[in-house]
């Protein structure tokens, strides 16, 4: 089926928009666009309404015999079967936690615990440092040597070249995003795992950044584990992972002795966020919702094929509108090449910080520093004043895209005039 009959299968920008109460939002006098979503999206209302919902009438720890606790099971039972099918998974190899870096943390501990000097452990520059940290963590506690793979500053891809060196016969771990937050960059994956297979590796990816603008699909990429983060698609704040169910059964995990040992509630220390987990599970069906038709898998392919067809159309307005204005640079790779919908960029003769004030005040929501990319920015350059950073979402317009140009063009024409 082509993309054309999809769409008419798929709500329209409109429509979608109008699930969203923050999009009524004003600032300074003007509707308030968000740009921020690699940082964390808006929230649509049936995602809110769940979380009200499990707090007003269900609220409950888990695993006792009366109706409330029941409902509790039941409601994070029903969410771990939607974030399954988010992921292609089964329902048994997905976990939840507080975030995604917690979440790394814990398994990086449990892995590392059958490492030592003779283990190595592959990482890029190209990550979030939560997939950079935990790993500099094992390296410190179990005195596994640490291989740091390079990327390509000039095109914001990784090194491809260097990835084959750096995985030897001692790499137990690739650790590998599938899409940077700073640069948008998409990383072949199913290409990294290949390597690393070749060596008995095993690979973690970290898709916070990819899940809101691909379908994930943990079969396809063959990977052993999985982090993403609720709050980057629309939903609480809520870490997920995903685990091969015989890697999750085989963890040395440190954990309490009453608590549960079976999959995957063995990677779940403590008392969740049942009201977080309830939305998280929401935002996968509020999702899968603006598509018709099929399972709540199908639905979901259908959505994220149309949505990427039009974020691909805003995403060529952006990236040649900022390529216009005298004194803005754009990193990372072009629109021809595999990425997000997501830029990093630099006004001449002026700092991020101040560059994200000016368009607040226009109303223009759009993040700056190093989003936690540290690397990748102090790479370009940037490591004192951060790069400014415009994304992407599914309620992003065509009419936001412009205001967000002006208002650069405007910082842009103001700094050069000054400087003249």
């Amino acid at each position: 089926m082509t993309v054309d009959l999809l769409a008419d299968q798929v709500q329209s920008i409109q429509a979608i928009r109008q699930s969203f109460p923050a999009l009524t939002r004003r600032h300074g006098g003007h509707p308030v666009a968000y740009f921020d979503g690699p940082g964390g999206t808006q929230v649509p209302q049936p995602v809110i309404d769940a979380m009200s919902d499990y707090l007003a009438h269900h609220n409950a720890n888990t695993h006792w015999a009366y109706p409330t606790s029941e409902e509790t099971d039941a409601i994070i039972a029903a969410a771990r079967g939607s974030l399954a099918d988010f992921l292609n998974a089964d329902p048994d190899e997905v976990a939840f936690g507080a975030n995604m870096t917690t979440l790394t943390f814990h398994l990086a501990r449990a892995l590392g615990r059958r490492w030592g000097p003779a283990d190595e452990i592959v990482i890029t520059e190209l990550d979030h440092h939560a997939n950079v940290g935990p790993w500099q963590a094992v390296a410190k506690e179990r005195g596994v040597r640490l291989k740091v793979v390079p990327f390509r500053p000039e095109s914001g891809e990784l090194d491809w070249d260097a990835l084959g060196r750096a995985i030897g016969s001692q790499t137990r771990l690739v650790a590998i995003g599938a899409a940077s937050n700073a640069l948008g960059t998409i990383t072949d994956v199913a290409k990294a795992r290949e390597m690393a297979r070749g060596v008995g590796a095993l690979v973690f990816v970290d898709a916070v950044h990819f899940a809101p603008h691909r379908l994930v699909d943990v079969r396809s990429l063959g990977c052993d584990f999985l982090a993403c983060s609720t709050y980057k698609f629309y939903g609480p704040h809520v870490g997920v992972l995903y685990g091969r169910r015989d890697r999750m059964k085989s963890l040395d995990l440190p954990k309490l002795e009453p608590a549960p040992d079976s999959v995957p509630e063995r990677l779940e220390t403590g008392t969740l966020n049942h009201e977080g987990i309830a939305g998280a599970g929401a935002a996968v069906e509020w999702l899968a919702s603006l598509a018709d038709g099929g399972t709540r898998r199908e639905r979901l392919a259908r959505l994220y094929t149309v949505q990427h067809e039009r974020e691909v159309a805003l995403f060529a307005r952006l990236w040649e509108g900022l390529g216009s204005i005298k004194g803005v640079t754009r990193y990372g790779p072009p629109p021809s090449r595999p990425r997000t919908g997501t830029v990093s960029l630099s006004i001449a003769g002026v700092t991020a910080h101040d560059a994200a004030i000016s368009l607040a005040a226009e109303g223009v929501f759009a993040s700056s520093g190093d989003f936690y990319a540290t690397t990748v920015v102090e790479r370009l350059g940037f490591a004192r004043e951060g790069l400014l950073r415009i994304g992407l979402s599914i309620y992003s317009t065509a009419s936001e895209v412009e205001r967000v140009l002006a208002g650069v063009e405007r910082i842009a024409r103001r700094t050069g005039s000054q400087a003249t």
